[in-house]
């Protein structure tokens, strides 16, 4: 995704709502330059990718994001890590610039993949639950 559809995909995603080219231009335009064709165009470049869905109302579309932000970053990590010649190492590497922060929801996330942990059998135990 180019820069300028990322800032677009931005208020999608933010505003999480069927949006208008008018209102996203309108937004942009508090930072750039922008004309109203090429907010249009950039939204109909990100419905012919699939990163929206729109809804006709009248002359005009209504957007709205088809996957979360998040969806986009993890498909991004994906992309790269599934390129590499040695995925162990590029997870290393990646790890290794992570901040605490990053590496304690990395654990977080982890932990909800593998869902609740199932303890450890107990050797003692015998098949109806009781103790030998």
């Amino acid at each position: 995704m180019g820069e300028l559809e990322d800032a677009v995909m931005t208020r999608v995603w933010k505003w999480n709502r069927l949006v208008t080219v008018r209102e996203v231009l309108e937004d942009l335009q508090q930072e750039r330059s922008i004309a109203y064709t090429t907010v249009m165009t950039v939204l109909d470049n990100l419905h012919q990718k699939g990163w929206v869905r729109r809804e006709s109302e009248g002359r005009a579309y209504r957007y709205e994001a088809v996957s979360t932000r998040a969806a986009y970053a993890a498909a991004l990590m994906n992309d790269a890590w599934s390129q590499s010649d040695n995925p162990a190492a590029a997870l290393i590497a990646f790890f290794g610039m992570m901040s605490e922060e990053q590496r304690q929801a990395l654990g977080d996330a982890i932990r909800i993949v593998r869902g609740p942990e199932t303890p450890a059998p107990n050797p003692g135990a015998v098949p109806d639950g009781g103790e030998r």
